[in-house]
């Protein structure tokens, strides 16, 4: 099967997918986040976890994430 011809606009695959993303009402997030891999992340959650041991926002935020893993089984 012969490869399609590919678009001579100089842009690059990664560019016009980019483009078509943006085309279809999609905005590109790029977020940076804690690396759970690091030594620090687990002394950091322990140290948030001690705070609020006991407390009432413990519950809340427990409460929370037992109802979004709640699934229903199929």
């Amino acid at each position: 099967m012969p490869r399609p011809k590919r678009a001579d606009d100089g842009l690059t695959k990664f560019q016009r997918y980019r483009q078509q993303q943006q085309r279809r009402g999609m905005k590109q997030l790029r977020i940076w986040v804690p690396d759970p891999h690091r030594p620090e992340f687990a002394a950091e959650a322990e140290r948030q976890g001690l705070l609020l041991r006991g407390r009432p926002e413990e519950t809340e935020a427990l409460d929370f994430i037992a109802a979004a893993t709640d699934w229903p089984e199929s």
